[in-house]
Order: C-alpha cells, then sequence, then structure tokens
C-alpha cells in the first residue's frame, strides 16, 4: 500500500456494487461481508467505505456488520473518514449510512457515490484519499 494513501476497509453485499467500486479503484482493502463470523483488524488508521440499506423511513442504514465492526472500541479509533454509498432513487435515504456513521464516530463524511460510482467518482475518491494520506489531521478530502 502507497504510504500516502490510508487503509481500506468497506461493506459490500451480495450485489457487489460496493465490491466492484473497490475493485475499480485498485487499492488494497479489507472486505466486511454478511458471510462472514470474523471481523477484519485494520492495521493503519482507515477509511470506512459504507452503501446504505434502509427501509423508506431509514431504519437499517447501517449494515449489522458495520455496527458489529465499528462496536469495537479498538477498531472505531482507527477511522478517519467513511464514503458512503447508495442509489438516489431513494431520495433523502441515499448515503444515510454513511452521514450516520460519520456523525456517531465523529469523523468527515468525505464523498458519496451511488451504486459501484463513475470514473469521476473513482478519481474523486482516488485524489481525496492521496490528499487525506498527506494530512491525516485534515477533514477534507
Amino acid at each position: 500500500m502507497s504510504a500516502s494513501i490510508p487503509a481500506l476497509v468497506y461493506f459490500s453485499s451480495k450485489s457487489g456494487n460496493t465490491h466492484r467500486f473497490i475493485q475499480r479503484l485498485g487499492l488494497p482493502a479489507l472486505r466486511l461481508s454478511a458471510e462472514m463470523d470474523q471481523l477484519p483488524f485494520p492495521q493503519s488508521p482507515y477509511v470506512l467505505i459504507c452503501p446504505t440499506y434502509a427501509d423508506g423511513e431509514g431504519r437499517g442504514a447501517v449494515p449489522k456488520q458495520v455496527i458489529r465492526f465499528l462496536n469495537d472500541p479498538e477498531r472505531r479509533e482507527g477511522i478517519l473518514g467513511v464514503i458512503g454509498a447508495g442509489n438516489r432513487n431513494f431520495g433523502a435515504t441515499y448515503g444515510l449510512a454513511g452521514r450516520i456513521i460519520a456523525q456517531k464516530c465523529n469523523v468527515p463524511l468525505l464523498y458519496t457515490f451511488e451504486l459501484a460510482g463513475t470514473d469521476t467518482d473513482i478519481a474523486r475518491v482516488r485524489a481525496g484519499l492521496e490528499k487525506l494520506g498527506r494530512h491525516p489531521c485534515s477533514t477534507a478530502a
């Protein structure tokens, strides 16, 4: 991993949109999945990438595996920021998981993208991660 880019941790469901986004980023990342019993432990500060899975009222926005991961104080301590994903068809709940995590963990919401992202999203996230890596105390990426 490049010294200038923070570690990545992400959740992806069976739909695989977030996983495809990570593959297109081309950066090493630890995956949280619905099927896993053991959660990975990041060895350095990281950015969490999380899609939203909510009902029409916003309930259930943050996947249970992500909640379990962040409920561990040692894992939560390393989070630098969050990138949210979602589907704009769901209106106000688009990217809701990212907003919730950012607020609960007191870290910045760095970016949001739809579904598996666009080439522009990939370029912006890469640039933001590089910027964050150069200035890890910065909240702008």
